[in-house]
Order: structure tokens, then C-alpha cells, then sequence
């Protein structure tokens, strides 16, 4: 590692592989990095922050920066190896050159050695450390949603608007502060990816603070549970999800024409707030059976004379 005689910095340009333009931002990197943030304002020493434009397009970025602009680059995180992390090193030739939180696999190699000082979470021969992200600021938590769409369903034929549904509702929730859980009602015995019972669907669902779904068990089984649901009927005029609705006593639903964002945000909020009652009061009723399901006329049914002619459909 180069020789340097170390002063206070002017001013420091925090990297890392979420700098870099094909780089990923991991969530461990990235609070690895507001752990070094906290350290510097704590220090009051100024400093920026570069961004995979992959990530964050509107940021800024290796290629907007001037060198010369800064005293020390800082590399947070992650392993020291590679192409990618030499160039920073030619780049950044004038500047003191440290790396923070990283693992180190070839002690020799010009990716570790460019720097003036390797401040190791995990090195040969030496005793490792804690992880940045251990000691990241805190923030508080977001809501847990579970996503659950489908894009089958061909049996509505003209009238389905599932491929809109899907798309509308994904792109709205990306740009949501949550943390979102893409979920499947089917089952597989042989899938690690899928549940293999109604149990494991239920547990994940039970744990959740709200789901998004445009599935009739979708809002079904998430209100078994007591879980909050956003409901989309993705069929033109309403269907199943519609009518299982109305039959559960649920508001929170929109149909296909619905969908702009005042609508998605009104049926939000009210499910994070009143919505966690309601659904619990709708939970306890399915427990306790107070309104009568197709099962409970089917002994009935299968003792009766059948009638002949066109058998007509009944409530219940």
C-alpha cells in the first residue's frame, strides 16, 4: 500500500460496488454506507456520495464527478478484487485512498494494495470484524405487503384486464415506502419457492401488515387471518373478487376502470388505520360462522330428489 502522510480531509467521495455502473446496491452495502455517513457528520467532515446509475439515475454519478475535487475517497463495504475498483485507483491517483467494512481475499492483489489504508471487516491472517451495517442508524419500519396477482384467468375472455391490473398496480408500488412480498396461493410439494399447505400460505400472510392482491383467495385468506387487504377486481364491470367482497363484507375494493392513484392511495391508508380493525372483525366472524357458506346447505342438498331440467344456481 502506498506511503502518505494522512490530514484532515477536504473533502471525501464515499464509493462502493453500489457506485459503479453496473454495480447492485444491496441493502447491507447501503447501511454499511449510512454508517460511514453517520461517522462523518459526526465529524463534521463534508463528503459525497456517488450511485450505480442503474439504481438511482437521477444522482450523481463516477462520470459526473472531477477528481480533483476531492482530498480522500473512501470505498465502503463489500470484497476488494476486480477491474472496476483498480480504475479507482488510477482515477483518484492524487487522492488518499481508503477502504472501509471490506473483505480482503487476495492480500496482494491491485485492488487491495492501491490503497493507502484497508480498514478490514474480514483479512488472512488477521481477526475479523463487525460488519458496518451492524451499527447503521436505525430507521423506522416500513409495512410488510404482500403482492398477489395473477395473470390466468382466460375463461373472462374479452372481459379480462389482468395484464393492466398487474401492471398499473406493480408500477404504483414501486414507488411505495414498504417492503413488498411477491406471494403465490398455488401450491407445490416439490417447489422450495411455493407452500406446500394452506398452513404455510396463512402463516406468511398472518404475519403481514397488508396484501395487494387481485385474487378471490387472495382476499379470502388474508382475511381469514385478520390481515388488511387492497382488492382488484381485474375482470371489466366486476366478478369473483367483486362478489366475494360484497359477500365478506369488505370495502377496500376497486375494479379494473378504477385504478388511478387517488383511489390506490385512499384504500391504503385506510387499510394501515381502520382497515387492521375491520379485517379482524371480519376474521373473528369466519371463525365463528355467522353467516351461512354453500357447505352448510350441502347435506341438505345431497338428500333432496334432484329436479330435472337446468339446475339454477343459489346463495349459499
Amino acid at each position: 500500500m502506498p506511503a502518505t502522510e494522512f490530514t484532515r480531509p477536504e473533502r471525501v467521495l464515499l464509493t462502493g460496488w453500489f457506485s459503479f455502473r453496473d454495480g447492485e446496491a444491496t441493502a447491507g452495502d447501503v447501511l454499511a454506507l449510512h454508517r460511514v455517513e453517520e461517522v462523518l457528520r459526526g465529524a463534521r467532515i463534508p463528503y459525497d456520495v456517488v450511485w450505480s446509475p442503474g439504481f438511482l439515475p437521477d444522482a450523481r454519478h463516477l462520470d459526473d464527478v472531477r477528481p480533483r475535487d476531492y482530498s480522500h475517497l473512501v470505498f465502503v463495504c463489500g470484497p476488494l478484487h476486480g477491474p472496476q475498483v483498480e480504475e479507482l485507483h488510477r482515477r483518484f491517483a492524487h487522492c488518499v485512498r481508503i477502504a472501509v467494512g471490506t473483505s480482503v481475499i487476495d492480500p496482494d492483489g491491485a485492488a487491495v494494495t492501491g490503497f493507502h489504508r484497508v480498514l478490514a471487516r474480514d483479512a488472512p491472517g488477521s481477526e475479523p470484524s463487525e460488519d458496518l451495517a451492524a451499527r447503521a442508524p436505525a430507521a423506522p419500519a416500513r409495512p410488510v405487503v404482500g403482492v398477489i396477482l395473477t395473470h390466468g384467468q382466460h375463461e373472462y375472455g374479452r372481459q379480462r384486464r389482468h395484464g393492466q391490473v398487474a401492471d398499473r398496480v406493480t408500477r404504483w408500488l414501486a414507488g411505495k415506502d414498504c417492503a413488498r412480498l411477491e406471494l403465490e396461493t398455488r401450491l407445490d410439494t416439490h417447489d422450495w419457492h411455493l407452500s406446500a399447505t394452506p398452513a404455510q400460505v396463512q402463516s406468511v400472510l398472518a404475519r403481514l401488515d397488508l396484501v395487494v392482491t387481485d385474487r378471490l383467495h387472495g382476499l379470502v385468506l388474508a382475511l381469514r387471518v385478520g390481515t388488511p387487504v387492497l382488492a382488484v377486481d381485474p375482470v371489466a364491470g366486476g366478478a369473483k373478487v367483486t362478489a366475494q367482497a360484497r359477500a365478506c363484507g369488505w370495502p377496500a375494493l376497486l375494479d379494473a376502470g378504477q385504478l388511478d392513484t387517488r383511489r390506490l392511495e385512499r384504500w391504503w391508508d385506510w387499510c394501515l388505520t381502520s382497515g387492521r380493525v375491520a379485517a379482524r372483525q371480519i376474521r373473528d366472524a369466519f371463525r365463528e360462522g355467522r353467516v351461512p357458506d354453500g357447505a352448510d346447505r350441502l347435506v341438505e342438498v345431497l338428500a333432496s330428489r334432484p329436479t330435472a331440467g337446468r339446475s339454477r344456481p343459489t346463495a349459499g
